[in-house]
């Protein structure tokens, strides 16, 4: 596992209280009860410091399960 892998598995289970084998592709918005508007925002602000990166609001509002975050941080230049 890469780096920033690592960071973004981090980043879920800080969010979102979670162990670190939920955090996964298969982690999805409406899967946990933490996975609410709060913890939503608490997972973007995480990620934007961990990545010095700025989501865009239709970003924020596209993020809904682990793999897409995965694809829209690649889009904005994370690799993984």
């Amino acid at each position: 596992m890469n780096d920033n892998m690592s960071v973004y598995k981090k980043s879920f289970i800080e969010a979102f209280d979670i162990e670190e084998s939920e955090a996964n592709s298969s982690f999805r918005m409406n899967s946990k009860d933490e996975w609410d508007s709060i913890g939503h925002m608490t997972l973007i602000a995480i990620l934007e410091e961990a990545y010095g990166v700025s989501f865009e609001t239709s970003s924020i509002i596209d993020f809904d399960s682990f793999d897409k975050g995965v694809e829209i941080l690649s889009s904005m230049g994370v690799s993984f």
